[in-house]
């Protein structure tokens, strides 16, 4: 019988969770045929960050731990590729999975690209999910890991169609590349009846389409104090522009642990509370986090994948942002690129809470199978 074939997948941050556990699910089904490792880098180590999200994905514990921690780019960076490289000697993997843009996922494609694969032809391969991603904004380290990350990678599985284009003009071998879907919304999916028993609108007694719910961490927001000085003066905009459309309308803010510290650092943290009717509350689970997107009025966010999230729930989105990788959410879907334009951002508001925002479609490939594809292109051609 022909050995079975060692795939090791790398998380190391919240979104990558997500995007894992639908491929770890498809992979155990064909046990037979692989060996699934996982290893968490511990880029976010934090519990409501991490390992909240594992028991709510139901994905099984971490096989090995890596404990990164944080630190500057660089410093995070080098503490998983030397902890990663141990890994990789060690299990012999005939393949390794990464995803998206984190550190993490740089990291470990970087220790890939210096390693024999036990072919012996070649280093060890690497399969990159979420690829061809692109904000053409290099100031983003994001941006900067994906397209290192896309230039190492053997197989490129991409979420939509403008990441096939991006990485064909980038001279990317067309064999490499295969269009699949987001495995995001596979796990939504796969979750549907737990997060609609999920009790956090009862617990934070709110009702559905009655509160804004808001997200904010990335640093050029946070790490700024003119930009999160902005975005308090923002909320407290759209906070009385709902409340005068409608009273029982709150803010939700499942506060950052980023966050939380900056707006304490710069003073900003007391008024950012006492904006009526805006409640912080810790970070959410992934369970009760979907529950609170799905029956919000809308999402006003900084976050990447939550777009493609509320695009596939037809939730109204807008994204705090001034460059942007998922160009399907905004054509099809219900996102709109606002950076911190105060009055956009009120004009926007104001067209929700009207009923005359765009409606939004659910794009072909957001149908909850990227992960069947994935894995079966794995086995084909591995």
């Amino acid at each position: 019988m022909k050995n079975k074939k060692k795939i090791i997948s790398v998380v190391g941050a919240r979104p990558n969770f997500m995007k894992l556990a639908p491929i770890a699910r498809e992979l155990k089904k064909k046990s037979s045929k692989f060996t699934h490792i996982i290893v968490h880098t511990g880029q976010h180590y934090d519990h409501k960050l991490s390992s909240v999200f594992f028991k709510d994905l139901g994905l099984p514990e971490p096989d090995i731990y890596l404990g990164a921690g944080s630190g500057s780019h660089a410093e995070q960076t080098s503490a998983i590729m030397i902890g990663f490289e141990k890994v990789v000697k060690e299990e012999k993997p005939d393949l390794v999975i990464v995803f998206g843009d984190v550190n993490s996922t740089i990291a470990c494609a970087l220790v890939c690209a210096k390693l024999p694969g036990n072919c012996g032809t070649g280093p060890v391969p690497l399969a990159h999910i979420e690829s061809g991603l692109r904000s053409f904004d290099n100031s983003m380290p994001e941006e900067v890991n994906r397209i290192v990350t896309d230039s190492l990678s053997e197989f490129l599985f991409v979420t939509e169609r403008s990441g096939v284009d991006n990485l064909i003009k980038e001279g990317t071998n067309k064999k490499k590349i295969f269009l699949v879907g987001d495995t995001m919304i596979d796990s939504l999916v796969y979750h549907k009846k737990k997060i609609a028993s999920s009790y956090i609108l009862k617990k934070l007694k709110l009702k559905p389409n009655k509160f804004i719910l808001v997200t904010i961490h990335r640093p050029v927001n946070v790490d700024n104090r003119k930009n999160l000085a902005r975005i308090v003066s923002i909320f407290k905009k759209v906070s009385a522009a709902a409340v005068k459309k409608d009273s029982e309308i709150s803010i939700v803010l499942p506060i950052h642990p980023r966050t939380l510290k900056m707006a304490e650092s710069f003073g900003l943290l007391d008024e950012l509370r006492q904006i009526p009717n805006l409640k912080t509350i810790d970070p959410a689970g992934y369970i009760d986090f979907i529950r609170l997107l799905r029956d919000s009025l809308f999402v006003m966010t900084d976050s990447g994948g939550i777009q493609e999230e509320a695009t596939f729930l037809k939730i109204p989105c807008l994204t705090l942002r001034d460059s942007f990788e998922r160009n399907e959410t905004l054509e099809l879907g219900t996102n709109t690129l606002c950076n911190l334009n105060e009055k956009l951002i009120l004009r926007k508001t104001t067209e929700i809470l009207e009923g005359k925002y765009k409606k939004g479609k659910i794009p072909r490939l957001m149908d909850a199978k990227a992960s069947q594809r994935i894995v079966n292109i794995i086995k084909t051609c591995l």
